[in-house]
Parts: C-alpha cells; structure tokens; sequence
C-alpha cells in the first residue's frame, strides 16, 4: 500500500497548531512499562508525542513517512527523528519498550504494522494507539462547527475518517488489551486560534485544493457572531480574542506484545 500523504502539505501549521496530549497520559504509559530505554513514535508528525515522551524514556526514535513533517518537527534532548514507513521501522528487533501512534492508525496498513511492531517490541513491550474526534464546542457554538464537519467539508474526508468517528472500536488490535483510565486534551483558545487549528484537518486543505475557496471563512464568521454568549458577567468582553476553555477526550488502545 502506498503511503497517503494528507499533512506534508502545510507542516509548519500542522506543528504549531495540533494540540498537545496532556502529561498524565505519558505518566501512566511510563508506568506500564517495565523499563525505560527506547520508546517509538511512530506516524510522530511534528513530534507533539515524541515529546511527551522524552520526559520518561531514556531514547526516544520519533518517525513519519513525510520528509516535510519531520524538517518541521520540534527539537527535543532525546529524541530523534527519522523518515521512515509505519510498516518498515529500520529498528532492531525486540528493543523497544513502548510503540506510540497518535491520531495516525487509521491510515496505516494494520496488518504489515502490527507484523512490524511484533518485531521491534520487547517480550511484554506496550502498544498505545490513541485519537481525538471532533471537538465539541460549547453552548451555541458547537451548531455551526458540527455543520461544517458534516456538510460543507463532509464529502472531503478520507473513508479512514470513519475510524477516528468511532472511536477506534472496530479496528483490529491483536495485542492483551489493557482498560487504559480517561484522557483528556485541554486549551484555552480564542476563535482565530481555533481556525489555526482547523486548518489543519485534511478535509480542508481538500476541499481548497478542489473548489478553490477557503470554507473556514464562513465558519469564523459564523462563530465570531457567538462567541462568548455563554458567558454570565454582565460586562464581559465578547471578543473572538477571548480565549474560551475547550475539552475533548482521547480515545486509546493500549495493550502488550
């Protein structure tokens, strides 16, 4: 299977608007493990994992298919990143304490990447997959955000999208699987760093490449006439530059070789 690039193009925005993973999660996948030498992350991105991670791991080989990804991916002591396939590693076998993937199973050829990851893990080595949906908006908010994934940018998703709206359930996962606790991600955003964000799904930048138009344009608009309407002090500021609270959960998939 050939490797779907959706990302290369604006990387610099992927890096510096894709939200972080909150510390608690690398704390209890450190604490899986039984040691602490090498950790993988693998589809790294622009490395928001790979860094959490270098907090618990002594070595931490951060790798993408995207040359573009990677040039663009943050430097961290002790971790290093390499242009590699999910599916070909360059590990040694039998090394690895910890195989990450965030937000990026569902394009991988799950069947030659589990064959991979057997290979590299350690005798009882973790796997973690994990994701986030659609953010949920609060209040009025969340009416046109859920529009514009479903309709004005729906068609332009790529079928592997269906396995991040479901939460993963139905994705094979040929490992001893383990009840992971709850995740959450966590930001205070205002509406143009909301659009940041945005920008950046895949469904975007396709529906620009084939219509031509940037569809975020009405969205903001949209959400600039509600933002902070939920808010109770009488004079508070109701500028899109207020930053506004958002939480969404993580789903994961977390078991042993």
């Amino acid at each position: 299977m050939s490797f779907k690039d959706h990302f290369s193009t604006g990387s610099s925005n992927y890096a510096a608007f894709r939200p972080g993973y909150p510390p608690t999660l690398f704390e209890w996948l450190a604490g899986q493990c039984k040691r602490h030498e090498l950790a993988w992350d693998c589809a790294t991105g622009s490395g928001q994992a790979a860094v959490g991670l270098a907090r618990h791991f002594k070595h931490v080989i951060a790798t993408d298919a995207s040359a573009e990804q990677i040039q663009s991916a943050k430097p961290q002591t002790g971790v290093e990143y390499r242009v590699a396939a999910a599916e070909s590693s360059g590990l040694d076998n039998a090394g690895v304490d910890l195989i990450t993937v965030a937000q990026a199973a569902h394009w991988f050829d799950l069947d030659r990447f589990y064959a991979e990851a057997k290979r590299v893990l350690r005798p009882q080595g973790l796997i973690a997959l994990w994701g986030y949906g659609r953010l949920i908006l609060p209040g009025t908010l969340d009416d046109p955000l859920e529009n514009f994934y479903e309709h004005v940018i729906g068609r332009y998703w790529p079928p592997q999208r269906a396995l991040i709206d479901e939460a993963y359930r139905s994705l094979a996962f040929p490992f001893k699987e383990i009840s992971p606790p709850r995740f959450s991600i966590e930001v205070n955003w205002n509406l143009p760093r909301l659009i940041a964000y945005l920008s950046t799904w895949s469904a975007v930048k396709r529906y620009v490449e084939s219509e031509g138009g940037n569809p975020l344009n009405g969205l903001e608009a949209e959400l600039a006439g509600r933002w902070c309407t939920g808010m109770k002090s009488p004079g508070a500021d109701r500028s899109p530059e207020t930053a506004l609270r958002f939480e969404w959960p993580l789903f994961l998939r977390v078991g042993r070789k």
